[in-house]
């Protein structure tokens, strides 16, 4: 399979006349790395031996002294970079080390290849599929700044109810109203055009799009949904999916973010995550029992809902993820499953009442997280669950906002702060270690970056908010 996967690369650099090859692969955090070499550099050696470059400029990586790292590229990711003037051929590649040609334990790709490995290991499935709704805005301008005496950020849209009066020679109205852009027709979606760009791009780059449309937040909310995949090729078609919001945006002068929470008073984004296990065929979510689901699922969702704090540091990676993350509102904080509400944790769609469209839709991640990190997380919890037989308790079918205090106060949540979340991993990651899928190397260093790159950061300075607080205490 391999080596017809590498002659279909140099078939396609032959075809499409290739000038380049764009190297891409994913750093600690979660953002993709890239650098380029021209074709003649590529070999079919190369596909072993690799291209080497810095690790001690990679963040959350290697130090100054072992900087020396190989990248490999994988034959079965090529895809023509729609956004690159040159021909150029995207390959996505696995880190290695170059002095024991291993793959490096901190490279998130491996985990979560490790993490699909895991799973066969197990025998009790041989395919974990993974369908994100990852959410994004686009907007028209971003400003921002922190320094000692100021910090302050502005964000403008067109779309923004916030516009409604301003003088724009024309204003032609039609801004979606707060929590009202679920989903009017052009023109007060003015984004359908730019979605549609979006979606055929996905589409020539190897991605099935499903759907496209306006979310709810006014400002220029936005979903489009890709079909399901294996985890490792569902995280790679997710890295592939961001990176084309964000260029073909940048293309008509926006810029696109999946920052959870840009906008105060209206919906963040969210990335729910559709999940199922499969063996020979066959869905093993499906059965008798509530919703539908087979004891099996049932177990999985036991082991999500047991170490949701704990996963929140992979799935909720930001500080900013708890401005979403916060209870009362439109979030799914409530850490209880259900098959109609949506402010559960854990959702399992009725749209469909076929045997293989049975899936459970994890709510509470957003699209700040790395994807190989967080979808293994997630199997991994959803795997000791089943293996622990853990019992999810009674499903939420109540309206969570109508329920009386005293019932409310028995309902766990999610983390309130990143804080929070890392003293989770910190106390619960002994599922994350089985069949070496993540190490202790990995969870050290996950959270020794977060507290001090992000955490303590944002602690040591002031809020712009605490001045309308507390500036004439």
């Amino acid at each position: 399979m391999k080596s017809e996967a590498i002659e279909n690369i140099f078939r396609i650099i032959k075809e499409h006349k290739i000038k380049m090859i764009d190297l891409k692969f994913m750093d600690f955090p979660g953002q993709w790395q890239h650098f380029s070499v021209p074709v003649h550099e590529l070999t079919e050696s190369s596909f072993e031996d690799g291209f080497g470059f810095d690790g001690s400029s990679i963040r959350g990586w290697k130090s100054i002294n072992e900087s020396d790292m190989l990248v490999i590229p994988d034959p079965t990711t090529a895809f023509i970079d729609p956004f690159i003037e040159v021909p150029t051929l995207s390959l996505i590649c696995d880190v290695y080390d170059p002095i024991t040609k291993e793959k490096y334990e901190r490279c998130p790709r491996y985990i979560a290849q490790k993490a699909e490995a895991y799973l066969k290991s197990t025998g009790i499935a041989d395919v974990v599929y993974f369908g994100p709704e990852a959410e994004f805005f686009i907007f028209d301008n971003v400003r921002f700044d922190q320094n000692a005496h100021e910090g302050y950020y502005y964000i403008d849209s067109i779309e923004g109810q916030w516009n409604s009066g301003r003088d724009e020679k024309p204003n032609l109205g039609y801004k979606p109203r707060y929590k009202e852009g679920y989903f009017p027709v052009p023109p007060t979606d003015s984004l359908n055009d730019i979605r549609n760009e979006m979606v055929l791009i996905m589409e020539q780059c190897g991605l099935q799009v499903e759907a496209q449309h306006h979310e709810v937040a006014t400002g220029g909310q936005c979903e489009i949904d890709f079909r399901f995949a294996p985890l490792v090729k569902c995280a790679d078609n997710l890295l592939i999916f961001k990176y084309i919001v964000k260029n073909v945006a940048r293309r008509h002068g926006k810029t696109a973010t999946f920052m959870p929470k840009p906008i105060f008073g209206d919906n963040g984004s969210g990335m729910h995550c559709h999940q199922s296990l499969w063996k020979n065929g066959q869905p093993l979510f499906y059965g008798n029992g509530y919703a539908n689901l087979s004891e099996i699922a049932l177990y999985y969702i036991g082991g999500i809902l047991k170490h949701a704090p704990a996963l929140c540091a992979f799935t909720n990676p930001t500080t900013n993820s708890y401005k979403r993350l916060v209870p009362g509102f439109e979030a799914p904080v409530n850490l209880a499953y259900s098959q109609r509400n949506r402010s559960a944790a854990i959702r399992i769609p009725t749209y469909s009442s076929s045997p293989k469209a049975k899936r459970i839709e994890v709510r509470f991640p957003d699209g700040s997280c790395n994807p190989y990190l967080a979808f293994s997380a997630m199997l991994m919890a959803g795997i000791d669950g089943i293996i622990n037989k853990i019992d999810p308790g009674e499903p939420l079918d109540k309206d969570i906002y109508s329920l009386p205090p005293e019932e409310l106060k028995n309902i766990p949540s999610t983390p309130g702060s990143l804080e929070e979340a890392l003293k989770a991993l910190e106390r619960d990651h002994e599922f994350l270690l089985r069949g070496d899928v993540f190490t202790e190397d990995v969870i050290e260093a996950w959270i020794k970056y977060k507290w001090e790159k992000e955490v303590n950061p944002m602690r040591m300075r002031p809020h712009p908010y605490e001045f309308m607080l507390y500036f004439d205490v």
